[in-house]
């Protein structure tokens, strides 16, 4: 334990901080997963919001947010738009 009294309080608001950094890094996580799972338009607005509150409160990088910005847009987009076959292509053609 530290004896000096700023580094006592220093211990008690690490406490605190680590305690609200893993609320908001928990709350986080439960709604990237749950954006992966439902590819819902509200869901990953709710997504974006909060990686871009997690960057301004240092909890995250900026990249990363940019990063997992990214990877659901680009899951999203995969999902919405069918895949094309070379079949249906050239039906298309036809």
């Amino acid at each position: 334990m530290p004896i000096i009294r700023s580094a006592i309080k220093k211990v008690r608001k690490d406490k605190v901080r680590t305690a609200r950094n893993k609320k908001r890094e928990l709350i986080l996580k439960a709604l990237l997963k749950k954006a992966r799972v439902t590819k819902a338009a509200k869901d990953i607005q709710a997504v974006f919001s909060a990686l871009d509150k997690a960057v301004k409160t240092n909890l995250i990088h900026k990249n990363k947010s940019a990063r997992l910005k990214s990877r659901l847009t680009k899951n999203t987009v995969q999902q919405t738009t069918k895949p094309t076959t070379k079949k249906a292509v050239a039906k298309k053609k036809s």
